[in-house]
């Protein structure tokens, strides 16, 4: 419940006439703010908040008071029951008669972010905006204003989502989109600070139920082994996934945008797309013939693989692509894990999650792979790595009979 008190009081310093200001004075949170009211007169002539007879016009500007300290009651009993808070300058605003800002519509925000994405190049930003606000829309319509966003509709906000196929990661992703727009309602000052709805719904109670799929060393071992001379095509859907888990689980985005200018002293610089994290990765054996393979292409473009053909693409182009061939190369994937008679769902990204396992599995501290991968806590490193099977656990649990 919002508390705030008002008194009309007398200025203790007297004007160059002899009169004492008089003010509204509102204490709230331990702070207090004196708005004047524009009425003067001599200390006597004020008791309790009233002019006393002494005063000229008392009767009227009694009725002033009144009226005035009504408004600012008013004020304070509506924030309480739209449970809106207020700061002290928000209130004089009321108070004067200042127009209060306009009520934000979700769905315009929405639009005007993904419009600002689309300019800067951010394309796939802006597609995982546009389908939260599509969600929205489908959820409560096009009048949603930011004021409506309480932890209940949350709550309610989630169980549509699930009602509508969404498992605890897709329903996590909308709410962090959402979260995201409203912060940045917030820092521009569309909207007030509080109240702030996701300090009460915690999007990190939305834990995904996927499961970490991550090859094992004996399934890593056969796609790296295998004979593709009978089978061309997946020549580069091969190579792009060898060369992610040999490059310490560089994600397609990284590598689609790799150049030549980033390999140098037998080592590949760049920084990762997600997080601007630096790289310096040492180019092994491995990861040379597949550099070898693509040189000797010869292709007229910067760039170390074929997905981005030529020069200055826009941003659009450059998204399409991407999609284009990343389509492509799961496909690829699919049928690589058939041929080798790897029963893992291979995908792009399974690459850094088995990168991940392996040194796991290897023996490699959490804390070096951590590193490695460029993670800024263990944590992070921990929702890539693929649990243990009970054979291995009750391998490591035998140690205790030989001490």
């Amino acid at each position: 419940m919002i508390k705030a008190t008002i008194k009309m009081v007398l200025d203790g310093k007297p004007l160059s006439n002899g009169n004492h200001a008089i003010y509204l004075r509102i204490l709230k949170d331990r702070e207090q703010k004196k708005i004047s009211v524009g009425l003067q007169c001599q200390a006597k002539c004020f008791v309790n908040e009233t002019f006393t007879k002494q005063h000229p016009n008392y009767q009227l500007e009694n009725e002033m008071l009144l009226k005035l300290k009504s408004r600012a009651l008013e004020i304070i009993r509506e924030s309480q029951i739209t449970q809106t808070d207020f700061t002290l300058d928000e209130f004089e605003k009321l108070f004067r008669g200042v127009k209060k800002e306009r009520e934000v519509n979700v769905v315009d925000f929405f639009d005007e972010i993904i419009g600002e994405m689309n300019s800067a190049g951010r394309i796939s930003n802006a597609k995982a905006y546009q389908s939260t606000r599509d969600s929205i829309i489908k959820f409560k319509g096009k009048k949603l204003k930011f004021k409506d966003i309480t932890p209940a509709f949350l709550e309610k906000y989630e169980v549509f989502l699930k009602q509508n196929g969404n498992q605890n990661g897709g329903v996590a992703f909308k709410m962090r989109e959402l979260k995201a727009l409203f912060n940045k309602a917030r820092s521009r000052k569309l909207i007030p600070k509080e109240p702030y709805p996701f300090e009460e719904y915690k999007v990190s109670k939305l834990k995904s139920n996927i499961s970490k799929r991550a090859l094992t060393v004996e399934e890593f071992k056969k796609i790296r082994d295998m004979d593709l001379s009978k089978h061309p095509h997946l020549m580069d859907a091969y190579n792009y996934f060898m060369f992610s888990i040999y490059t310490r689980g560089m994600n397609f985005k990284d590598m689609m945008t790799l150049k030549w200018m980033d390999i140098r002293n037998n080592r590949i610089y760049y920084t990762r797309s997600k997080t601007k994290g630096r790289f310096n990765i040492e180019i092994i054996e491995n990861v040379q013939n597949i550099l070898v393979f693509y040189k000797g292409q010869n292709r007229p473009t910067q760039y170390v693989f074929p997905i981005l053909l030529q020069e200055q693409l826009t941003p659009n182009q450059i998204h399409n692509r991407k999609q284009k061939v990343l389509k492509a190369y799961n496909l690829g994937l699919k049928e690589i894990a058939k041929i080798a008679g790897v029963e893992t769902k291979l995908t792009s990204y399974v690459a850094r999650h088995s990168f991940a396992t392996i040194l796991k599995m290897k023996g490699t501290s959490i804390e070096k792979i951590s590193e490695m991968m460029g993670h800024a806590d263990v944590s992070v490193t921990m929702n890539y790595l693929k649990e243990f099977s009970n054979e291995d656990l009750d391998r490591e649990n035998r140690k205790f009979i030989d001490l």
